[in-house]
């Protein structure tokens, strides 16, 4: 198991969680996601992974979520 910490702009509400959340999930490896929503600033996602996961794909799984940038990743 690994950890990975996303920082996100854009997410506003709930359904950015829901948006984000199930783009991440979806990448094969991701086990479990917690989301700190911080609607005026910049988020928190912590991502537990049992899979090498790329940075590539997770900046690709923001993007699809919609209009949010992902700012910093830390493993």
């Amino acid at each position: 198991m690994a950890n990975i910490n996303l920082r996100v702009n854009g997410m506003t509400c709930q359904n950015c969680v829901a948006h984000v959340s199930d783009e991440l999930t979806a990448i094969e490896g991701v086990e479990d996601i917690m989301v700190t929503l911080d609607a005026e600033g910049t988020s928190e996602i912590h991502l537990v992974t049992d899979g090498e996961i790329t940075d590539e794909q997770l900046h690709e799984a923001i993007d699809e979520a919609g209009d949010y940038e992902l700012v910093d990743i830390s493993r």
